[in-house]
């Protein structure tokens, strides 16, 4: 939804998500900045592309989960059609797997929403001005990650996913069924089942039961470590 600008020389700030309640806290809270403005605010990834496309921002807050699409798969598409649009997601899930994934996906910088809202403003000047933004924790961690990896330790489950086949995870987890997802994604009900097959057998869960369980307790848990996947049988 366009706003019409009301000042200039600000920083414009497209917002993307779903929840109406949290887009006006959001707009309110960037609007009270003497440097920052909101300039316009979509609820889907489809209506992210067209309102970029329109009002041509400075940065884009996204986030990661909406209900066409997911932010992984937004933040690849705006990259990959606005070259050096500067785009920071926000989300609820655990940061220390999806922060690796949206930079590896393109974005400059990853916000929990828990955040209090200076550090949410912090990390939009950061990115704004050509700087990558994670908390100190998600740094150390994904560092210590990287120690782990190379050391030959053992990851996380769904660390051996793909970017698509943790969304569809997601999805499973929030009580999506095959076609919804297919539609979600824009991709056939067929490449559903295989990506659903792949996830099975990466964390060799044995039926669709085990599948849902283990989907399902990973969302919960926020995105992070559910348990072994033998312990979902």
């Amino acid at each position: 939804m366009p706003t019409p600008p009301t000042r200039t020389g600000c920083m414009r700030i497209l917002v993307v998500d779903d929840h109406p309640i949290l887009v006006e806290g959001l707009t309110a809270s960037i609007n009270s900045q003497h440097d920052l403005e909101v300039c316009g605010s979509a609820a889907s990834a489809r209506e992210a592309l067209q309102a970029v496309a329109e009002l041509k921002p400075d940065l884009v807050v996204a986030d990661i989960s909406l209900h066409d699409s997911h932010g992984i798969d937004l933040t690849k598409d705006l990259v990959a059609q606005h070259p050096g649009l500067p785009v920071l997601v926000l989300s609820t899930h655990d940061e220390t797997l999806y922060a690796e994934r949206v930079l590896r996906a393109g974005a400059k910088g990853y916000v929990m929403k828990r955040e209090p809202m200076p550090k949410l403003l912090e990390a939009i000047r950061k990115v704004a001005h050509g700087g990558l933004y994670f908390s100190e924790a998600t740094t150390a961690r994904m560092l210590n990650r990287l120690c782990i990896s190379r050391n030959g330790q053992q990851k996380l489950p769904v660390d051996c996913l793909s970017d698509r086949e943790l969304v569809i995870l997601e999805f499973i987890g929030r009580g999506r069924r095959t076609r919804e997802i297919a539609q979600d994604l824009h991709i056939s009900i067929k490449t559903v089942q295989a990506h659903r097959e792949h996830i099975k057998e990466k964390l060799q869960l044995h039926d669709a039961l085990s599948l849902t369980r283990f989907a399902v307790n990973w969302v919960e848990s926020g995105g992070g470590p559910a348990g072994s996947a033998e312990e979902q049988d």
